[in-house]
């Protein structure tokens, strides 16, 4: 569920997009994104699920389990994070900074 799209922006760097589920909505205005993808076992051959969980920020009130779309940005905080407004039927688009 990885796709990087870069952006045509003048000045502006690469900006990856990544899919993912909501896994907690616990904090007031932060959600935690879990996004998996696929990878190949270099020994066995094997496809292994491989996660990371980023954090990103929103005013909506969002739901676990909930599908979202997350952009990276510049950082707005310690662990965040801005947020996009959703279109309709699509997924839900947050953008979020990678803190690790």
């Amino acid at each position: 569920m990885n796709t990087a799209t870069p952006e045509a922006a003048a000045g502006s760097a690469a900006e990856r997009t990544l899919t993912g589920r909501i896994v907690s909505n616990k904090m007031q205005k932060t959600v935690t994104v879990l996004i998996e993808r696929k990878v190949k076992h270099p020994l066995y051959g094997k496809y292994v699920t491989r996660s990371t969980r980023y954090h990103a920020h929103t005013e909506d009130r969002l739901n676990e389990g909930d599908l979202v779309e997350i952009q990276e940005c510049r950082p707005m905080s310690n662990q965040g994070l801005a947020c996009r407004s959703p279109g309709r039927g699509q997924p839900r688009r947050l953008t979020f900074d990678i803190v690790r």
